[in-house]
């Protein structure tokens, strides 16, 4: 008897030690502040999909059944789903004039995303219009949204006066297992709105004085963002907001996949259509990535078509070489990946079958693609799509090329 009353007292404090670990490692988490907001409990760090306990994996929801349906319906529906069932379908159920946090009013479903949707709120403490983004409830996204707000804090830290044009966040709060970033209401994509224009037949939106415009823009965000140490990493039409129409205002958005330039460098960034050749070829990378990527979306945005079309990376490259010329040997040499892409300095890629096909690029001009006669706009396109990074300029030489300096309303 006493043997059995020591080990329950060992168990005991075993329990005891086990608990005081837990809480003090709570205390330190990064996520500490986020579920004192809402008085939901911590989530589980250990666990791929986080929950509140109501869930379990034998209650399918009804949400699976409904797969097929357009993502309107999906939101019409969302309101009849109950919280087990929006728990194990990782998103948030968003209906009309509901309240979140006691604190936003949902006036709009905007969009989603891959791993969050987004919604415009009315903001009861302010009377403000909101955009809301909602993190699905998965880790690998909370820990990918997690660095998003870091940067975004950081980016507002130093940008106090909003005029660097990127995306300004005002809070972030974690709320029924899911993380949400309130930020200020942009309008469409430059990605949705060309599409639009060029559909609608009407007068054409994205000419070269506008283009300029966005273009400076862009290149005072990129300034901005490089002078504190960042690389975008996933610049993009879709990732360019217009903040006005009429004055041809836009903002730059998603900082999610950025880095600084400090960090261990992924050899898997930036959207393929907008990859950097020494980002396919395995080389280091650095901001001028982001600078290869404004020049494919300004080529883009004037002619309607993507400029470097991505069916593959061994087509992407052949295209390349097809119109800006081939590809130094240094960086072919170099190149961790090259043996991927290129026998010698010619493209290749695989058929079905394994054997090699040798990719023939058929010669073209930067001026014939862009199908424009203005000679300082192609040289400043011509000069962020350098092939070689040492020749590409930086975002501040690029603002003093003379295409830039030459527009009448600065």
């Amino acid at each position: 008897r006493r043997r059995a009353r020591r080990r329950r007292a060992r168990r005991r404090r075993a329990r005891r030690r086990r608990t005081r670990r837990a809480r003090r490692r709570w205390s330190r988490s990064p996520t500490r502040r986020l579920t004192r907001w809402s008085g939901c409990a911590p989530p589980r760090r250990g666990s791929r999909r986080w929950s509140c306990g109501w869930c379990t994996s034998a209650r399918g929801p009804a949400s699976r059944r409904r797969e097929g349906l357009a993502e309107a319906a999906a939101v019409k529906s969302a309101s009849s789903q109950c919280p087990r069932c929006a728990q194990e379908n990782k998103d948030f159920p968003i209906r009309l004039h509901s309240l979140i946090a006691s604190r936003y009013q949902v006036k709009e479903y905007l969009g989603s995303a891959a791993f969050s949707k987004a919604v415009q709120c009315l903001d009861l403490h302010t009377g403000e219009m909101v955009c809301i983004k909602i993190i699905k409830n998965n880790k690998d996204f909370f820990d990918q949204s997690l660095d998003e707000i870091k940067l975004l804090r950081y980016l507002r830290k130093h940008d106090p006066r909003d005029e660097h044009h990127v995306l300004r966040m005002y809070d972030y709060f974690y709320h029924r297992e899911h993380l949400f970033l309130v930020c200020e209401l942009l309008r469409d994509n430059l990605y949705e709105f060309s599409r639009f224009n060029r559909d609608s037949g009407g007068e054409r939106y994205f000419q070269l004085p506008r283009l300029r415009r966005i273009a400076k823009q862009c290149l005072e965000a990129l300034v901005f963002v490089h002078r504190l140490g960042l690389i975008h990493c996933d610049l993009k039409p879709e990732n360019i907001l217009i903040q006005s129409y009429s004055r041809c205002e836009v903002k730059v958005i998603d900082f999610g996949s950025s880095c600084f330039t400090t960090d261990h460098l992924s050899s898997y960034v930036q959207s393929r259509s907008y990859r950097a050749p020494e980002v396919v070829l395995g080389l280091g990378y650095g901001q001028k990535i982001d600078l290869w990527s404004l020049g494919a979306i300004l080529a883009e945005l004037h002619t309607g078509y993507v400029l470097f079309q991505n069916d593959s990376l061994a087509t992407m490259l052949a295209r390349i070489v097809g119109i800006l010329g081939p590809f130094p040997q240094r960086m072919l040499e170099r190149g961790r990946h090259t043996h991927k892409f290129f026998v010698g300095d010619t493209p290749y890629e695989r058929d079905a079958s394994g054997a090699i096909c040798l990719l023939r690029p058929k010669p073209s001009s930067l001026r014939h693609r862009l199908h424009s006669d203005d000679k300082l706009f192609l040289s400043f396109v011509g000069s962020l799509l350098k092939v070689d990074p040492d020749q590409r300029p930086t975002a501040q030489q690029a603002l003093q090329h003379p295409w830039i300096a030459s527009d009448p309303y600065q």
